[in-house]
């Protein structure tokens, strides 16, 4: 995907607390158009607080965020999100294809704009394009045979395949997601960053993931967030980075995805280095 004047994302300066409670001081990135960012740091580093501001959940206070050169809200339309977990019990009596057209909701002349009662006896309302678009989108992330499925019935994997056809189905110009591959399976793991690497060809993305020497074979950047943060080429991660990052030794482990062989590196401790990085701003 060609990058274009605009960012998709652009944060300048960024500070956050909650109450006397610093999260985030100084953060500075962008996100170019087409650009697959990989955001990795501890556990109360201020991911979860960066994911928020951007899809305008919360409001900076300090510096600003443009995406798509708008305030975040107005550019609601056009970001896609998935969540870590789904917000709906996964004993919830709905089948995979309406959880996939919840991601119509609210859209031009979609079924958000009629709604006047309880969701679920809305569900047959849909427009014949919306359901064709839903079918389409859960064929593209390989669930095509999910659609009519209890989203009980479903897999780890196939769950997060949903979730990301649910994101996929507003046909959105940037891709969120929050730790996508938390809870699958290393085979699994390495489907879904295929298909991710794919779907790149036509989307910004950016993932939040702990386990940053898998993804670096994926991502064009990985973006360290502890408070402040720092970019790094992929071909600059090695086992020091991690250790700077989180103040901790690592566990060291070697797996393998899809023909990609990674060693060294953990799920929930990362690895990293500090040589050819581009400082975005200085911890």
């Amino acid at each position: 995907m060609r990058p274009s004047s605009t960012a998709a994302i652009a944060v300048e300066h960024l500070g956050f607390a909650y109450g006397d409670v610093s999260v985030l001081e100084d953060v500075s990135l962008r996100v170019e158009t087409g650009e697959f960012l990989g955001l990795v740091g501890p556990n109360a580093g201020g991911k979860s607080t960066l994911l928020k501001l951007v899809l305008g959940l919360l409001r900076p206070q300090q510096g600003q965020i443009q995406v798509l050169g708008a305030p975040p809200k107005q550019a609601r339309r056009h970001l896609g999100y998935v969540p870590q977990y789904p917000a709906f019990p996964r004993d919830f009596p709905i089948q995979v294809l309406d959880v996939v057209l919840m991601g119509r909701l609210g859209l031009s002349g979609g079924l958000g704009g009629r709604l006047g009662g309880g969701l679920s006896s809305h569900f047959g309302a849909w427009r014949r394009r919306d359901r064709e678009i839903a079918r389409q989108t859960l064929v593209d992330v390989e669930a095509g045979d999910l659609a009519l499925k209890p989203i009980g019935a479903l897999s780890g994997g196939q769950l997060q395949r949903v979730l990301l056809a649910r994101a996929l189905v507003s046909e959105p110009k940037i891709l969120i997601l929050d730790e996508p591959t938390a809870n699958i399976d290393q085979r699994l793991e390495g489907e879904i960053f295929e298909l991710l690497a794919a779907l790149n060809q036509q989307l910004t993305i950016v993932v939040v993931s702990h386990d940053i020497g898998f993804i670096s074979s994926y991502v064009s950047r990985v973006a360290c967030l502890n408070r402040t943060l720092i970019c790094h080429r992929t071909e600059a991660i090695d086992g020091s980075l991690i250790n700077d990052l989180y103040g901790e030794q690592v566990r060291m482990i070697s797996h393998e995805h899809s023909g990609h062989e990674h060693s060294g590196h953990g799920h929930s401790e990362h690895e990293h280095s500090e040589n050819e990085h581009e400082h975005l701003k200085h911890a």
